[in-house]
């Protein structure tokens, strides 16, 4: 596995986590434990940005340009990877969270 793909791997789980987080917060209602809110949000970062990624066409970035421009990290600290990260750890964290609410009734 390249470098490049494991860390940005990272980057959307991370900003899916922070996603999950900012929803549980803002829907105190969903009572969702840490683990719950962690775990949801690190997938649907992964699988957001990997949604995100298909919808722009996958190379709608010049990652030779953004790489020389961060130091090396362009290509994975890109809106792909952070907004599709922390938007899909937000949506299925809010989906984990109606979903248990909706069995508590």
């Amino acid at each position: 596995m390249d470098t490049n793909t494991l860390v940005a791997i990272v980057v959307q789980v991370i900003a899916g986590v922070i996603g999950g987080q900012a929803i549980g917060v803002a829907f105190k209602q969903a009572a969702m434990g840490q683990l719950t809110k962690i775990l949801g949000g690190a997938v649907g970062g992964v699988g957001g940005a990997w949604i995100l990624g298909h919808l722009l066409g996958g190379g709608a970035v010049d990652t030779a340009a953004a790489t020389a421009a961060a130091g090396g990290l362009g290509s994975t600290l890109n809106l792909q990877n952070i907004i599709g990260g922390a938007g899909g750890g937000a949506i299925l964290t809010g989906i984990i969270g109606a979903v248990m609410n909706a069995m508590k009734k």
